[in-house]
């Protein structure tokens, strides 16, 4: 394809800098080639936001999920009302995330975390959904549940900052691995050699915006529109021609998460 396009699969557009400016900022990506922005929630009380956006621009998509960090927040009503949202099956909702396992914080809680990453599993094969996946110093536990909890559509483990054995057990189960801004830095030589290894149509990129911002752009907000500096990377780790990395990983986006090519 002649002319690049882009989807950022993972950008918490509902937060700032991006809530209040929506309309400048989905025309910021788009100007770059980032046609269209998945917007995962992380906890109950985002759902409506989400939602709404994804109803409001049709260049935004909705995921909805119970996401770890927040396990403390998280209720039973919370999980209710996923199911509920995800049953209605409102358009623009295209994933249950962002869910998973966090070992990184203070007190995870880790087998109330399983618990409710298991639950919201079930719900994504129930809906036929594909799940969009965190994981901190997890990689092994969830590869082990998502084997005992397997999905017919599969997701993506985003962020992921693994080995290439770990990757490559995630991506034997089906699941996608999304390539973000981490592999713009040159310390970050672990995660770089994972990326220029794996199968291209098993990739997908991502911001995390507003977190997570590429090489160049520390102390600043992350934006869509920097999707384009991680492909930049990709590229030069990769021995494919751009113009195939580009197209590839476009389709394996459109391809997960059902979206129409622009």
């Amino acid at each position: 394809m002649t002319t690049p396009y882009f989807i950022d699969t993972h950008c918490h557009f509902d937060f700032p800098p991006f809530s209040g400016a929506e309309t400048q900022s989905i025309q910021r990506a788009a100007d770059a080639g980032v046609k269209q922005i998945i917007v995962p929630a992380v906890e109950a009380e985002r759902f409506s936001v989400v939602l709404d956006l994804a109803n409001r621009h049709p260049q935004l998509y909705a995921a909805l999920g119970l996401h770890p960090i927040a396990i403390a927040r998280h209720t039973d009503e919370g999980l209710a009302l996923l199911e509920q949202q995800v049953r209605r099956a409102p358009p623009g909702l295209v994933a249950v995330g962002e869910i998973g396992l966090d070992a990184y914080m203070e007190q995870p809680q880790m087998p109330r975390q399983e618990a409710l990453l298991i639950a919201q599993l079930r719900l994504a094969s129930r809906y036929d959904l594909p799940v969009m996946l965190h994981s901190r110093r997890t990689h092994d536990r969830l590869a082990m549940i998502l084997r005992r909890h397997p999905l017919a559509r599969a997701g993506v483990v985003h962020g992921f900052a693994g080995s290439y054995e770990q990757a490559r057990a995630f991506t034997q189960l089906g699941f996608y691995i999304g390539v973000g801004g981490t592999i713009t830095y040159m310390r970050a030589n672990k995660t770089r050699q994972v990326m220029a290894r794996l199968p291209l149509e098993r990739l997908l990129l991502e911001t995390d915006a507003p977190d997570m911002p590429p090489f160049g752009c520390q102390g600043q907000p992350n934006r869509p529109e920097y999707v384009l500096r991680t492909f930049a990377a990709l590229c030069e780790l990769r021995t494919e021609p751009p113009e195939q990395i580009a197209e590839i990983i476009y389709r394996n986006s459109l391809d997960l998460f059902g979206l129409s090519r622009l």
